[in-house]
């Protein structure tokens, strides 16, 4: 709204030529999301307890836990409303990535809140139903693949090598070819670093590759269900899920920001993407909800995030590493989302396999997720989650520091 205020309706009033800048709107959109939830989230917090919306905790042994009983929950909505407002005051709405990343907050908030009212309200202990939170999470991976396919707005800009063969000297940002529709993303340490999903099926078989749109669409929807519930599976102790997301989220918002100045992008040699720059409001505001709403989630907890915050939580770092074709880089920085899914897959093949041969089953952790091993092991809530931080910031810098080293 302001951004449209002074860009279209009062473009002389002094100071206006700031929402020119990203970084200006970017640091106005966390500042924002920042106050918001620090200013509202107690009076969100207050009435979940008027309402008695408090977690329900299961006796799994471990020391502190019953003490969390009756913690409100459902504080995922803080973490939404604190970046929806900054989002509608400084971004461009007619973005489409913004639009798409509106719809992914805004979907994955309504699945995670409508398995949290169950929970809580309802008193069902299950919770919305696997099925359903697996089909909404498709749903929202087939309309995210499909708009990326047909969307002309979606473009990709590379660059252009042959210049250098033929040693012609162009100016910093003159280097790319022309605007495409492609399905090009980025493998993180190769120095020919761009790759079509296209060359999977013509690998195969030359004929499939009219098929690539459907995998590309399988792919998103594989990329956003995992990265979704394994934000899930680290919500589990105070302070955990919204520190390492929040480290994650403001990698992200530099890695837009550069692939949307062509200037830099053409110094890095990075595909550089038309009108990608936007994303970076959008997240830092999304940045200063999540430290925002750590404020009342560090421990101990005044409030928990539920579903409704980390299912949407891990929506957003999908799809963002999606539009700015670092999704091969999830891997590195979610590394936190992937060693917490792959403790619970550990753990789980492990007890079957051992159950099956040895008619016992046998477990490699104390607890699963790990965070529940480090537990069992007598550290303290608080040394965990620090030390989880300590490494998902490390893991951020290798992320960043891969644009370059090749």
């Amino acid at each position: 709204m302001l951004y449209y205020f002074f860009q279209h309706i009062w473009p002389d009033f002094p100071g206006a030529g700031l929402f020119n800048y990203l970084s200006f709107r970017s640091g106005m959109a966390f500042v924002t999301a920042l106050l918001f939830s620090l200013l509202v989230g107690k009076k969100i917090i207050g009435r979940l307890r008027q309402l008695q919306i408090g977690e329900t905790v299961r006796d799994l042994g471990l020391e502190g836990q019953k003490s969390k009983e009756g913690t409100p929950t459902m504080g995922g909505i803080i973490i939404i409303l604190a970046t929806l407002i900054p989002v509608l005051l400084f971004n461009d709405l007619k973005n489409i990535y913004i639009q798409l990343l509106l719809i992914t907050l805004i979907w994955m908030g309504f699945i995670g809140f409508t398995d949290d009212y169950i929970k809580v309200i309802k008193k069902n202990k299950e919770g919305l139903a696997g099925k359903f939170k697996i089909l909404g999470q498709i749903s929202l991976g087939v309309v995210i693949g499909s708009v990326m396919l047909i969307n002309e707005n979606i473009t990709i800009r590379t660059e252009d090598f042959s210049a250098q063969t033929q040693q012609v000297q162009k100016k910093l940002g003159e280097n790319f070819r022309p605007a495409e529709k492609s399905l090009k993303t980025t493998i993180p340490l190769f120095k020919n670093n761009e790759f079509n999903y296209e060359n999977i099926l013509k690998s195969l078989k030359s004929s499939w590759a009219k098929y690539t749109w459907l995998l590309f669409i399988l792919i998103v929807i594989f990329i956003i269900t995992a990265v979704s519930n394994a934000a899930n599976l680290t919500d589990g102790i105070d302070g955990l899920a919204a520190g390492t997301s929040a480290i994650i989220i403001l990698a992200l918002a530099l890695l837009a920001w550069i692939s949307g100045n062509i200037m830099i992008s053409d110094y890095l040699n990075i595909m550089y993407i038309p009108g990608i720059g936007e994303v970076s409001v959008f997240i830092s505001a999304f940045a200063g909800a999540l430290i925002g709403f750590l404020w009342f989630n560090a421990y101990p907890a005044q409030v928990f995030m539920g579903d409704t915050g980390s299912l949407t939580i891990g929506a957003i770092i999908a799809v963002v590493a999606l539009f700015i074709r670092k999704e091969l880089l999830i891997p590195v920085l979610a590394g936190i989302f992937v060693i917490e899914n792959a403790s619970v897959i550990i753990q789980r093949f492990w007890f079957k396999y051992t159950k099956k041969r040895y008619g016992e089953g046998r477990r490699v952790f104390k607890m699963a997720p790990i965070h529940h091993h480090f537990q069992k092991l007598g550290w303290h809530e608080n040394k965990i989650v620090i030390r989880f931080w300590i490494v998902g910031i490390i893991l951020a810098a290798i992320s960043i520091i891969s644009l370059k080293v090749r």
